[in-house]
């Protein structure tokens, strides 16, 4: 099995097709997207079998619609992500420019800090924090771990828990134990 998902290395979606791969088909592989417009494609174009997307991400409703009679919902489950945090650069000591990927908008209280940047993945977030783009950001706890020389907890968000659907080119029976 071929998973398409999105990108880029490192991301939550890419840690749940690495869980859904060990649990249903060991032998299978992952193919990171930098937009699931070319992931969807790719599944039409028979040269993945499977998308999976996250309901929480942004644009979950619009391909749901868009691809509609053409792509499928095969499975559901709910995933953990990777534990979040808000990390803030050490040299910063009161963060006013805070990234976020729009999904982790309303995970905590923003209301201290002065803009929000939106960014296409947590792994943007901690890329730009690391590269003195912004002061503080929401992104995977682990990456202060591997910088603490640069970064900060300023708070631990724990992991999200989202629902997640895995698409494929054809419909489920309504004979399927799944299909309600």
């Amino acid at each position: 099995m071929l998973i398409a998902t999105l990108g880029p290395a490192g991301s939550n979606h890419e840690l749940v097709a690495n869980r859904y791969l060990n649990r249903h088909a060991p032998q299978g592989n992952i193919l990171l997207y930098t937009a699931f417009e070319d992931a969807f494609k790719a599944l039409l174009e028979h040269k993945v079998d499977r998308v999976l997307q996250c309901t929480a991400h942004p644009e979950h409703g619009h391909y749901v619609g868009r691809y509609m009679h053409r792509v499928f919902p095969v499975d559901a489950f709910i995933a953990g992500s990777k534990p979040l945090a808000i990390l803030a650069r050490v040299d910063v000591k009161t963060p006013k420019t805070l990234a976020l990927q729009p999904a982790t908008r309303f995970y905590t209280d923003l209301s201290g800090y002065s803009e929000i940047i939106e960014e296409p993945s947590i792994v943007n977030v901690s890329e730009g924090l690391l590269n003195g783009e912004y002061d503080a950001g929401i992104c995977a706890q682990e990456v202060q771990a591997q910088h603490p020389q640069q970064l900060r907890t300023v708070k631990e968000l724990g992991p999200a828990l989202d629902t997640w659907v895995m698409f494929g080119r054809t419909p489920l029976s309504n004979t399927n134990s799944r299909v309600y």
